[in-house]
């Protein structure tokens, strides 16, 4: 599926039937012939176009001197549907190709990002200012990293609430999908630093003041992601840590526990071992033995429990 988008004089996003200079084309989960076709057509290389939807592909920017297009891959976050556990995220390859007449983003989804703009929710948007329209999407990426690592706090906060509650596995899985999620984050936004850096210094694409200030945003942006996730992530590395340790403490305090009450009732089975044997034994014909019996056994087991609590065994 794709849509061909053009802005117009009142910079408001209409859509068109055929593509027309300076127009933008959305391409979101093409086939195969799609791609051939789309590339045939508008005179892409075709590795442009089947790099981004490739979920494993690196961040890069790249030009081809042939046709003098330019291609842009960053990483953006969504929400992993089919996690079972807490919100939990991943990140997917976003591409950006810019030709001389055209503007092309592709997607293996509908993302949100480029929503926005569709719905005219971007202000200063023009699909004619091409690098412009770039570093918006890079903009709008980075703002969308730091929303999301603030949701990623939040439920960090909840999960160690209920951890104080109820310490269950369930808490310690959740714990572990957000530091997955932290750990892919961090990848992205490293990536997405080392393509922001490279626009920076290397000038491929053609830049006025403006769009060098908007540049200097998003690097910012990217930055300010990066320092909070990695923050984010000690935090939550060192909570799991610290987790681990309470819970074998918790086990070897159950054991000690168990360990010390098993000793004190074998105290009363050897006692009454003893007394169960068929030879002569003192007390053996008193009329209360059995209670004696009882009562030493239970002695010595209250003694034995005694000295344990004074040893701190319980």
């Amino acid at each position: 599926m794709h849509q061909i988008f053009k802005s117009n004089e009142a910079g408001k996003l209409e859509e068109l039937e055929k593509p027309e200079r300076n127009c933008w084309i959305n391409i979101v989960a093409p086939s195969s012939e799609e791609i051939n076709q789309i590339a045939d057509q508008y005179g892409i290389p075709l590795e442009f176009l089947e790099d981004p939807l490739d979920k494993d592909e690196s961040a890069r920017i790249e030009r081809d001197d042939d046709t003098e297009a330019v291609l842009i891959i960053c990483d953006f976050p969504i929400v992993d549907e089919d996690d079972i556990h807490y919100a939990s995220f991943e990140t997917i390859p976003l591409g950006m190709i810019m030709t001389k007449d055209y503007f092309i983003t592709i997607c293996t989804i509908d993302s949100s990002i480029i929503q926005s703009f569709i719905k005219n929710r971007i202000k200063g948007f023009f699909t004619h200012m091409k690098t412009r329209f770039a570093l918006q999407i890079l903009y709008m990426i980075s703002t969308q990293f730091l929303r999301h690592l603030k949701r990623m706090s939040r439920q960090t906060d909840d999960i160690e609430k209920e951890l104080h509650e109820s310490m269950k596995n369930k808490q310690l899985y959740d714990l572990m999908g957000i530091e997955k999620s932290l750990v892919y984050f961090l990848t992205a936004l490293k990536s997405n630093k080392l393509v922001l850096d490279k626009m920076m210094r290397q000038h491929i694409v053609k830049m006025y003041e403006e769009d060098q200030d908007l540049l200097e945003d998003v690097i910012i942006e990217n930055r300010q992601g990066i320092e909070m996730a990695e923050v984010h992530s000690n935090i939550l590395s060192g909570m799991m840590d610290a987790y681990a340790s309470i819970i074998s403490n918790n086990m070897n305090i159950v054991m000690k526990f168990l360990t010390s009450f098993t000793i004190i009732l074998t105290i009363p089975t050897m006692v009454f071992s003893f007394y169960g044997m068929n030879v002569d034994l003192p007390l053996s014909q008193a009329p209360l033995a059995w209670i004696l019996v009882i009562c030493i056994s239970f002695g010595i087991a209250g003694i034995l429990g005694f000295v344990f609590w004074k040893r701190k065994f319980f």
